[in-house]
């Protein structure tokens, strides 16, 4: 499909990224979502929480929404996403990565920008035990990479999956991990590195055997972090194999179910491959839209709905027509 001409026009003091980006992650709140937590138990035995909000109109449709980079389902894009969708008749559910609901996970591995496998668990349990006819999937950030890998590696996307949106997704994580390292994105990086190191000294008193307290002291980067942590505990050989193989941009032309991809251009976490306009002018279920501005997650709007938010049920609600 072509690239979606975007009608994002944010007010002149939310044009800038890093104001934009910086105010949605520190300061947006979202009242009125009501969540009931399910713990999960996954195929191999570790445990995710996932936290349900529903529209109490016995709804037929789902929205099964993944967080970012050390995020959790409590975070504004994501109860603001769910309290939208819920005030429209479908009920949504946040997904809480291994590790990001307040409590470790039980497994050396944590999750990764690739790790599809719980995503399937996810979507496997709620097909077994509810009534869903309609199931959407939305992602932001890293849980965007992870939907749109899940959508085009290969796998048997269930019939009750319609659609997808994928929002500030770093589709080439090489290049995104690189642009964290840059001065413009410096105070993001280490507030990342902060709360990823934060919690690997946990994970090393959990399991001293596979990782050590120097371990953790040489860790200078994320990149880093990836090098020592991420790609080994997950089976990757270092952080450029892990970034290689688990990188949506390589799957993108194999997604068969109708899939909106909205990465703002003043978005400085990404890279210009981050931006897939072939991709999405070759296969006719991949649309691109590419505001000029919205930061990272950014997309202030009017009545605490963010843009990407109303983008999202407009758009699943225009594929279903």
């Amino acid at each position: 499909m072509p690239v979606i001409q975007s009608t994002y026009k944010p007010r002149f003091y939310l044009k800038n990224g890093f104001i934009s980006t910086v105010y949605s992650g520190l300061f947006r709140r979202v009242k009125a979502v009501h969540q009931k937590r399910e713990r999960l138990t996954l195929s191999d035995g570790d445990f995710i929480d996932l936290d349900w909000s529903l529209s109490n109109n016995n709804s037929n449709k789902l929205i099964i929404l993944l967080h970012g980079l050390e995020g959790h389902a409590q975070r504004p894009y994501i109860t603001g996403a769910a309290k939208l969708f819920n005030d429209n008749g479908i009920d949504a559910v946040g997904v809480n990565f291994r590790g990001c609901s307040g409590e470790l996970n039980l497994k050396y591995r944590s999750y990764h920008s690739g790790s599809t496998d719980d995503l399937m668990d996810v979507i496997q349990h709620i097909i077994f035990t509810t009534q869903y006819s309609e199931i959407y999937l939305k992602g932001i950030s890293l849980g965007a990479n992870i939907i749109l890998k899940y959508l085009g590696e290969g796998n048997r996307i269930p019939e009750q999956i319609k659609a997808a949106i994928a929002v500030s997704v770093p589709c080439d994580l090489e290049g995104a991990a690189k642009e964290m390292l840059s001065l413009k994105n410096i105070l993001y990086h280490e507030r990342f590195k902060k709360y990823l190191v934060e919690r690997l000294k946990s994970k090393q008193a959990q399991f001293s055997d596979f990782l050590s307290v120097e371990d953790i002291k040489s860790i200078k980067t994320i990149i880093d972090f990836d090098d020592v942590y991420t790609s080994k505990a997950h089976g990757f050989k270092d952080a450029n194999d892990y970034y290689r193989k688990s990188s949506s941009l390589q799957f993108l032309q194999n997604i068969e179910k109708p899939t909106l991809i909205i990465n703002a251009l003043n978005d400085s976490f990404l890279s210009p491959e981050c931006y897939p306009v072939k991709d999405a002018k070759t296969n006719p279920n991949l649309y691109l839209e590419m505001p000029n501005h919205g930061g990272h997650v950014g997309f202030i709007d009017k009545k605490n709905v963010y843009y990407n938010e109303r983008r999202a049920l407009e758009f699943i609600q225009d594929v279903l027509k």
